[in-house]
């Protein structure tokens, strides 16, 4: 069976720092593309970064310079660094994974977490 399941978010300032984490477990042949998603009340789920096996990755426009995702491997573990965060950052986050890049991209994967809520107060 596989899972993946966030922690880390928060209520944080503006300003403020978080650092979100996505265990994944089961089959892990499918984590070779790994990402971020998030979404907000009444918006239309973004997709916030990507990482392949090999390090290459990718960030929304919206969080370039501002947030870092990175992967342990070793652990099966996604983490996505933010920084600087900003009242629009406030959603729930959710991470995803595949062996395919375009599912990740695209967000057809069928293998999501279950979200972690990341709040930034003005």
């Amino acid at each position: 069976q596989v899972q993946l399941v966030e922690s880390g978010g928060g209520l944080v300032q503006h300003g403020g720092s978080l650092r979100l984490s996505c265990a994944a477990s089961g089959d892990t042949s499918c984590w070779s593309v790994m990402g971020w998603y998030r979404q907000a009340p009444g918006k239309e789920r973004e997709l916030v970064a990507t990482i392949t096996d090999r390090g290459s990755t990718n960030y929304a426009d919206s969080v370039k310079g501002r947030f870092t995702i990175s992967r342990d491997n070793a652990k099966n573990t996604l983490y996505l660094q933010m920084d600087s965060l900003k009242p629009e950052d406030t959603a729930v986050y959710y991470c995803a994974a595949d062996h395919q890049t375009r599912t990740v991209v695209f967000g057809t994967t069928p293998y999501w977490g279950q979200g972690t809520q990341v709040t930034v107060s003005s």
